[in-house]
Formats: structure tokens, C-alpha cells, sequence
């Protein structure tokens, strides 16, 4: 398998470990900020869940990249750590997002996620419980690695019915199921990449406003609008800052989008100056109806 084609299926799974008392409270901030980066995100809790890295990266260094990216950002907006793992499953990323708490990333490129997961105890494998590691435990079966090499007369033995093969197949780093999304967005948004890079502040405007138009189509067709605008900026060395701002009234108006994302890039580029080889426009902390847009009455 191709590194683009694991990044197709690639979730992350992302561990966001809490440094204040009110945590809660900051769930929706977090999760608003993680999906103007990666619009793909299945939530498992209020504070982890799987991000398909496979619709922003197209390798896995750039998804290295991206990962740093999301951390940046929540750090920004919450001041809260999060620890990631990336790899081609959801069983591989969420092992990994524990190996380098709590701010770390941990990246386990295609074909060696058996390796990777083998000398782990086999108790952190997702699936096996108490009574699956005592039969384990009793034939002398303590690592993952060791469970991924049980031929199936023992396996039958010690874990029958289908739970043996489901465990054996995740030891050996094989898990085929897709993220199960949320049936209501967490952010709508669009993005484009250039052919090179561009520093004329008057092209990127025209770029930013066109990308408003396809975030205000999307949200009219969804019947939806939101009050917080980002705007994405990728530099010609991959890395990745995003300016937001959160309006008064939610919008769904493609003017106002745009007029506040190029307010949003020029505030970017001040604080780095540099040429862009991608820009997005995204709006999020939305809402099931249309409301009047900030210049109407």
C-alpha cells in the first residue's frame, strides 16, 4: 500500500489531555479549531476522537506537518496539550497517541505497524478485556506481538468464536473500519492550492473571496450559517497558521465571509510574512438556521 492510499484511510487519533479544572466548557472550542484544519472528524468523547488526515495530506510526512498543526492551534485558542498518533488504523493511531503524552505525536508509517505494536503489553490492545488477558496470560501470551503470531488451533482455545480473529487481526496492525462521522458538521470550509507560490496580497484577496462563495453556497445548501471565520494559510515550507475571528451574528453571507478571511490573511501575513502556496476560507460554531447577515436588517 502506497502512503497516499494508507492517508485515504488514515485517521489520527487525537488524546487531548486537559490542563484546567474547566475543561468542558472548552470541548467546543477545541473541536471548532481542530475542524478548520482536518474537516473530517469522528468524536468518540469530549476529548478524543479520529481525524482523517487522508483529505488534507497527501503523504505522511506532510501528515506529521498537519498533526503539529492541529496541536499549534488548540494550544493556541485553549492553552490545553494534546497528544496524536498517526498511522493507517484506528487501532495503530490510538496506541500511538499514548506512547508520547501529553503534547506528543507519534508516526507509524505503512508496513510498520506490526513491528510497532508487537512488544506492547497485550492488554493496551483496544478489544481486550480482563477475562480475554487472563486466558492470554495463562498461556504465556503477554505481547501483542505474541498474539498476532497465535496460528488458529491455539487461538480457537484461548479466545473463541470471532473475537480471536478480530484481536489477532489488530495485533498485527489490521483494522479496516472507516471513521464514523458525525451526522452534523464542525465546520464547513474550502481550500486551494496554487501551482506556485504567491506573495501579491491582491491575488490572494480574489482567491479568498472566490473560496467565501463556495463556503456560502455550502452553507445555504446545508441551511446553515456560523459566527466564528478562519482563514488557513500553508507557506511554501509546508507549515500551517490559521487566523480566526468570531462575529457578533452568525453569517452565511459570501460578502461578509470574505471581507473578514482577508482581514484574517493580512493579519496573517503580518505576523509571518511569507509566500502562500494555499489558502482556506472556513466557518464554523454553526448553526441549524440562516440568520440576516451582519449588514442586513
Amino acid at each position: 500500500m502506497s502512503a497516499a492510499e494508507a492517508l485515504r484511510r488514515c485517521p489520527t487519533a487525537v488524546f487531548l489531555r486537559p490542563r484546567h479544572a474547566v475543561y468542558r466548557q472548552y470541548s467546543r472550542a477545541v473541536w471548532e479549531t481542530i475542524g478548520e484544519i482536518v474537516p473530517r472528524i469522528e468524536r468518540t468523547g469530549i476529548d478524543e476522537g479520529y481525524l482523517d488526515l487522508g483529505t488534507v495530506a497527501g503523504d505522511f510526512t506532510r501528515a506529521r506537518a498537519i498533526a503539529s498543526a492541529v496541536q499549534t492551534a488548540v494550544r493556541g485558542r485553549t492553552s490545553l496539550t494534546c497528544s496524536l498518533g498517526v498511522g493507517t488504523s484506528k487501532v495503530v493511531c490510538k496506541i500511538a497517541s499514548d506512547r508520547r503524552k501529553p503534547g506528543g505525536i507519534t508516526v507509524v508509517p505503512p508496513g510498520t505497524e506490526a513491528r510497532f505494536l508487537a512488544p506492547l503489553a497485550v492488554r493496551i490492545l483496544p478489544g481486550v478485556g480482563p477475562r480475554a488477558e487472563a486466558r492470554l496470560r495463562t498461556a504465556g501470551v503477554t505481547t501483542i506481538g505474541a498474539l498476532a503470531a497465535l496460528g488458529d488451533p491455539e487461538l480457537r482455545t484461548l479466545l473463541p468464536g470471532s473475537l480471536g480473529p478480530l484481536l489477532r487481526n489488530r495485533a498485527q496492525g489490521i483494522d479496516r473500519r472507516d471513521l464514523d462521522l458525525e451526522l452534523e458538521p464542525v465546520s464547513v470550509s474550502a481550500e486551494d492550492t496554487f501551482a506556485r507560490d504567491l506573495t501579491d496580497r491582491e491575488r490572494l484577496h480574489d482567491e479568498v473571496r472566490r473560496l467565501a462563495v463556495l463556503v456560502s453556497e455550502r452553507l445555504r445548501n446545508a441551511d446553515l450559517s456560523g459566527r466564528t471565520v478562519t482563514t488557513k494559510l500553508r507557506y511554501g515550507d509546508f507549515s500551517i497558521r490559521t487566523r480566526s475571528t468570531t462575529l457578533p451574528a452568525a453569517v452565511d453571507d459570501a460578502a461578509v465571509i470574505g471581507e473578514v478571511a482577508c482581514g484574517l490573511l493580512d493579519r496573517g501575513l503580518r505576523d509571518r510574512p511569507g509566500a502562500l502556496r494555499l489558502v482556506g476560507v472556513g466557518v464554523s460554531g454553526l448553526s441549524p438556521y440562516r440568520q440576516l447577515s451582519l449588514d442586513e436588517s
